[in-house]
Parts: structure tokens; C-alpha cells; sequence
């Protein structure tokens, strides 16, 4: 299920939804938790992003790790690309922190909850979509660099 897709890896199909989706969660969950009158307006549309990109991290996960028992990379590439595994397996954590957190937000705004709840939860938010976003951008700098390092440009390869 997690190795290819008519032919295509799964990993690199999936983990662009990954690179755009947990980024613009990130943003949207820094926006709505800066800006409290933004929370109703579109705390229901940055969760339902935030929520799409949790499920595509997992599956990005597994199928990096179908994807590097395929190729079986050696040297300079086998550890670029256990660099970016390790990276990769540290995402959900924040993303999902960033989801709970995101909802929370939202539900307390909603209810009219305590201002110094509100920001605590706000606050925690945002530092949750800052890890995420974080993470992403290093792993898949990480992921990139393992692919492209020995094609372009370099002679760490040879």
C-alpha cells in the first residue's frame, strides 16, 4: 500500500502534500491564534487543513521507510538519507500537537472560555506550528539533499 503508485513511489507522491500542507496549517494556526476575531472566521477551514496534514505525515513516514529498503542506498547517501529519516519520523509529534492545539483554540474561543485560557492555548499553538513547520522545512531540506546531492553539482558521490 505504501510503495508505489502505477509505478511511482508513494514517498514522493505524498510527501509534497506533507511540504505544502503542514507549512499552511502552521500559518493558519499562527494566524488564528495572533488574531482572536479570525478565530470564527476561519478557525474551521485551518482545522480542516491542519487536519489534512496529519494524516498525510504518517503516511509519508511509512512510505520513506518502504521507499529506502527499495532503493538501498549506500555511503554518502544512506546516511543523508538516515538524517532525513530521523528528521521525517520527528514530525507528527509537533503536527499533532499543532491539530490538538489548534482545536482547543478554536473551542475556547468558541465558548467564550477564560481570556488567560485563550492565550495559553494560543501561545502553545504557535509554538506547536513553529516546531512543525520546523521540522518540515529540515527534513525535507534533508530529503532533497539525499536525493539531489550526487546529481547535481557535487562530487561527495564519486
Amino acid at each position: 500500500m505504501f510503495d508505489t503508485i502505477q509505478g511511482l513511489p508513494v514517498h514522493a507522491l505524498v510527501v509534497h502534500a506533507v511540504v505544502v500542507l503542514v507549512p499552511l496549517s502552521a500559518v493558519g494556526v499562527l494566524a488564528i491564534a495572533a488574531v482572536p476575531r479570525w478565530r470564527e472566521r476561519f478557525g474551521t477551514l485551518v482545522l480542516l487543513v491542519s487536519t489534512g496534514a496529519l494524516v498525510t505525515v504518517p503516511v509519508a513516514t511509512r512510505s520513506g521507510q518502504d521507499l529506502k529498503e527499495r532503493v538501498g542506498a549506500s555511503g554518502v547517501v544512506a546516511r543523508q538519507i538516515d538524517d532525513h529519516q530521523e528528521i521525517g519520523e520527528l514530525v507528527l509529534w509537533p503536527t499533532l500537537g499543532m491539530e490538538v492545539l489548534a482545536i482547543a483554540l478554536v473551542a475556547l474561543s468558541r465558548r467564550r472560555a477564560a481570556k488567560g485560557a485563550v492565550t495559553a492555548v494560543a501561545v502553545l499553538a504557535a509554538v506547536a506550528a513553529v516546531a512543525a513547520a520546523g521540522l518540515v522545512l529540515r527534513a525535507g531540506h534533508l530529503g532533497s539533499t539525499a536525493v539531489w546531492s550526487c546529481t547535481v553539482g557535487s562530487d561527495a558521490c564519486k
